[in-house]
């Protein structure tokens, strides 16, 4: 932040460019619009004003982006003599706490109190100015007072007091240049994040603004434990327990090297890599904790502050180092390094604004090295997950592949198992059925029951590995629909039919219902798979009913669409078990003593051949009451 005390100024001006700087400070207010406040003793004439003896006008320009104050002093013999000559003294100052101080003391806290509080508001809105708009406003000042330079040249012979605008030119001009670096430094922070490059060009910008001979960047090495200094050089345990080696104390106080430098000519030594302290190391207590609290170090000349130390102060010479300024570089609340200007020549009484300069922009530099070092976390962060994220990739590809191939495998296997299987099952059903067809007298009764057991038992064996094969072909997309015109009304029909026998024998009413005057019920599908569907759902309506119950087939067209209705007077499904209804191999009796039989792999095929239909199925189930299941299916 500038030091804006720094820049006061207590001047004798033309009253000509007075009346200039005066409409400066109109023109400010107009640029930064209706945030800001032009307060003089004109607008505060309403009020009591409590102006000094030797104030005579005053104009205070205040906003929450810039403020500046303006006042015109007379009433000494002096200035009365200025006042001949059109010239008058005046004092302008930027400081914050200056210009709440003087409006808070002109006006009196009596009358006219709303002027009052309106004026205390302002002053509260007073802060630091911005740097762009104070390097606006320091570069119109200064054509101001420039033109006024010929004037005061004539009036020097005799007022020689009054021959001072180039010094004030100079004094501002340096301010502007400083307060320009410091906004072209953070700007590059802002716009770049590679450090390299934003510290490479401080260095050198700021040694040319400090017209100093060399100007370093000086890193601390990581700070180690005891411990890890144990582990890294295996020192003894007495040598922990004791006296430490003054290599390992280096160690351990984080003695790092010189990484950035920048040199006004070839002739000056480079010292670059230079590790200070690593021959002659000076124990300052407590030196590294001051640089923590900002403790700026200012050594006009080597040869006597480093008279007691001529180990290190040969150094210094080796290296033509005769004063330095040192200021440290503090990120996150940690020492990071330091900022040192050097002067090689000879020796330099360094200026407080030099040190405030340094200062700030060691604070800047901080912010860059922060900044810096959350990028590269997050660079690495990103590297990780994108590794992360490679070897994930691979293992899922790895995965994927093993479970292909162990798919093509169990498809291979259920493939030449079915057809094992099924050759000889169709041979015992063929044979048992031929048996069953011969009703000769020969044969008793018992062996007839023992053939029809063999057959019926036959059949379902075959059926069962019928669904295997089918789920595994639907599985890996082998199965296509053989799409042909057929009747809704005879396809249920014949699955009734297929049903009436078992429905008898286990007592249960079985019945099929079609609309009173139904529409054309022929449609395109595949009457093979229409009819597995209708098969699975019967058969399993069928199962699950008790003796004395119902099952109602219902077939209906909706615009296109095949309607198919099973619903029966069963047990029912249970809310928590109809998630495992239409998956493989699932009984929603897992017991030991289930009553029902089956693998569980009716319903799954069927749900996957009303998809394969581009259809959809679904389910309402009360327990103890029934339930009903119906499917939807579009023409093919």
């Amino acid at each position: 932040m500038p030091d804006y005390r720094s820049s006061s100024l207590s001047r004798s001006l033309p009253l000509a460019t007075v009346d200039r700087l005066r409409s400066l400070w109109q023109q400010m207010a107009h640029n930064l619009g209706r945030e800001a406040v032009i307060l003089t003793e004109d607008i505060l004439s309403e009020v009591t004003v409590n102006l000094e003896a030797n104030e005579k006008r005053f104009m205070a320009l205040i906003s929450d982006r810039f403020s500046a104050l303006l006042v015109e002093v007379s009433g000494n013999e002096q200035a009365e003599k200025l006042i001949t000559r059109n010239l008058v003294n005046v004092r302008l100052t930027f400081d914050p706490q200056e210009i709440a101080s003087f409006l808070l003391k002109i006006v009196k806290q009596r009358s006219q109190q709303e002027i009052i509080s309106s004026v205390e508001r302002a002053c509260r809105k007073i802060k630091p100015n911005d740097p762009n708009i104070q390097s606006q406003f320091t570069l119109s000042l200064i054509e101001i007072l420039a033109n006024n330079i010929e004037s005061s040249e004539e009036l020097e012979t005799s007022y020689p007091y009054v021959s001072v605008c180039q010094p004030i030119e100079d004094a501002l001009r340096q301010q502007v240049e400083q307060e320009r670096l410091l906004n072209q430094v953070t700007t590059q922070i802002r716009q770049s994040l590679e450090l390299p490059v934003i510290l490479t060009t401080a260095v050198e910008q700021v040694r040319q603004f400090l017209q100093a001979d060399r100007l370093v960047i000086y890193q601390f090495a990581a700070r180690m434990s005891r411990q890890a200094i144990a582990s890294e050089v295996k020192t003894k345990a007495e040598d922990i327990s004791g006296a430490i080696t003054t290599e390992n104390d280096r160690i351990l106080n984080g003695i790092g090297e010189i990484i950035y430098e920048s040199r006004a000519n070839d002739s000056i030594p480079s010292v670059l890599g230079f590790k200070e302290g690593e021959e002659c190391f000076i124990d300052v207590p407590n030196l590294r904790e001051k640089y923590c609290h900002g403790f700026t170090q200012a050594v006009s000349d080597v040869e006597s502050a480093y008279r007691l130390f001529p180990c290190f102060l040969e150094l210094m010479r080796q290296v033509r180092v005769r004063a330095k300024l040192i200021v440290p570089l503090i990120v996150e609340s940690q020492l990071w390094g330091l900022s040192i200007a050097h002067q090689c020549q000879e020796p330099r009484q360094w200026k407080d604004n030099e040190k405030k300069f340094l200062q700030q922009i060691s604070e800047h530099l901080a912010i860059a090295i922060y900044q810096s070092k959350l990028y590269a976390e997050l660079q690495e962060q990103k590297q990780n997950l994108e590794r992360r994220a490679i070897e994930r990739t691979q293992e899922l590809r790895d995965a994927l592949v093993m479970a292909e191939s162990a798919n093509r495998a169990k498809s291979e296997f259920l493939a030449t198992m079915s057809h094992e299987l099924k050759s000889p099952l169709t041979s015992i059903i063929g044979l048992s059925a031929t048996l069953l067809r011969w009703q000769t007298a020969e044969l008793p009764s018992k062996y007839q029951d023992y053939l029809q057991i063999i057959h019926d038992r036959g059949n379902h064996l075959l059926a069962t590995i019928d669904d295997i094969l089918d789920i595994s072909q639907l599985e890996a997309g082998k199965i296509i629909l053989n799409v042909s015109e057929c009747s809704l009304r005879e396809i249920a029909d014949r699955t009734l039919q297929t049903f009436q026998k078992e429905a008898a024998s286990g007592q249960i009413n079985l019945m099929v219902d079609f609309p009173a005057q139904p529409v054309s019920d022929r449609l395109k599908f595949d009457p093979k798979r229409l009819e597995q569907i209708l098969w699975n759902l019967v058969s399993n309506a069928i199962k699950f009913t008790p003796a004395g119950g119902q099952v109602i087939l219902r077939v209906w067209v909706e615009q296109n669409t095949a309607v198919f209705q099973v619903e029966d007077t069963g047990i029912g499904i249970s809310q928590e078990q109809r998630s495992l209804l239409f998956q493989k191999f699932q009984q929603l009796d897992s017991s030991r003593q289930r009553q029902y039989e089956g693998t569980g792999l009716g319903l799954a095929l069927t749900k996957q051949l009303v998809e394969l239909h581009k259809g959809k199925i679904e389910v309402e189930s009360t327990v103890g009451v029934g339930s009903t299941f119906t499917v939807w299916l579009p023409e093919q």
